[in-house]
């Protein structure tokens, strides 16, 4: 059987591989010339349990499986766990994301990170919870593609030829109506005066962020959740919010280089769960909101196993 993959996001391409590996003909459609849109600004941050403070327990629990079905198909999946940190007059939100949140234990930040040793008294760290660089595994993901004999159309205006699996993200609003557009905006510095080999989370009752290390100096900054369809730059609140935060987690920032700002839209069902849809003809994998690295997997394989009709439990 032929599948005809329209959209070459995170969530198309972990679907042509589940697909592909399982030994079906494999397409991938899209129009722009290359991987771009909201997962080219994501964090790449495989952290369910972080997630759970406000994310459907399904997103929690299948969640888990991201960080292996990664690591099995690209390389530089970090698993270095996640920190979460807050200012000393914010402690009661740190307590408050304890209490939402499992798999964590409380920590002294600076014994994981001794840039931060002296800066915050106490934190939460997840273990098990690992990290990549969404650019290098999406290109990676697409030379796996290529070598399973998947062909992927970019820019070409090409037309279907098969069973259609639909995972355009918000361009599948001309078919599935109820998705709005959850817009996040992102920073990525690069600065030598710190250091950081894990994501930190920081908390805050107005702008939360995370810092993600992306190597040789650079660190990614985000992300903002904004109920818009704007499809513009990053505003300047956002980028002063950004920046505040990253400043408030270490001075050093401050003197940060902005080598790039970014800004995506990200698709979201009412209820904000990531899902697979038999609509019509069409198969979409739709909703990721800010899931994308995390949920794809889960979701990639609930398509290939329906369609092989094996037994699929939920991973």
């Amino acid at each position: 059987m032929m599948f005809s993959v329209l959209g070459a996001g995170v969530a198309g391409l972990c679907t042509a591989t589940s697909l592909a590996e399982r030994g079906a003909r494999v397409e991938v459609i899209d129009p722009d010339p290359e991987p771009t849109g909201a997962s080219w600004y994501a964090g790449g941050m495989l952290a369910p349990f972080c997630e759970g403070e406000a994310a459907p327990e399904d997103v929690v629990t299948r969640g888990q499986a991201a960080r292996d079905w990664w690591a099995a198909r690209v390389p530089g999946v970090l698993q270095q766990g996640t920190l979460v940190v807050a200012p000393a007059r914010d402690r009661s939100e740190l307590q408050r994301f304890a209490r939402a949140t499992r798999q964590h234990s409380w920590v002294s930040p600076g014994n994981l990170e001794p840039y931060l040793a002296g800066r915050f008294a106490e934190g939460l760290y997840f273990a098990e919870e690992a990290h990549l660089d969404p650019r290098a595994a999406t290109r990676a993901l697409c030379a796996r593609l290529r070598d399973l004999g998947v062909e992927l159309q970019f820019g070409t205006g090409a037309q279907p030829r098969g069973q259609i699996v639909d995972c355009r993200g918000l361009a599948a609003r001309d078919l599935l109506p109820e998705l709005r557009a959850v817009r996040g905006e992102m920073l990525i510095l690069e600065t030598r005066e710190i250091m950081l080999s894990r994501p930190v989370r920081l908390l805050h009752p107005r702008f939360p962020c995370y810092i993600v290390p992306r190597g040789e100096g650079l660190f990614m900054v985000g992300a903002t959740m904004i109920e818009s369809d704007r499809d513009d730059p990053i505003t300047a609140r956002s980028a002063m919010e950004l920046l505040s935060a990253a400043y408030a987690l270490h001075p050093a920032f401050g003197e940060a280089a902005i080598v790039e700002t970014g800004a995506g839209l990200r698709p979201a069902l009412p209820d904000n769960h990531p899902s697979v849809i038999f609509r019509g003809e069409r198969i979409f994998v739709n909703g990721l909101h800010r899931h994308g690295f995390l949920m794809s997997p889960a979701l990639a394989e609930e398509v290939a196993a329906t369609v092989f009709q094996e037994n699929h439990h939920a991973c």
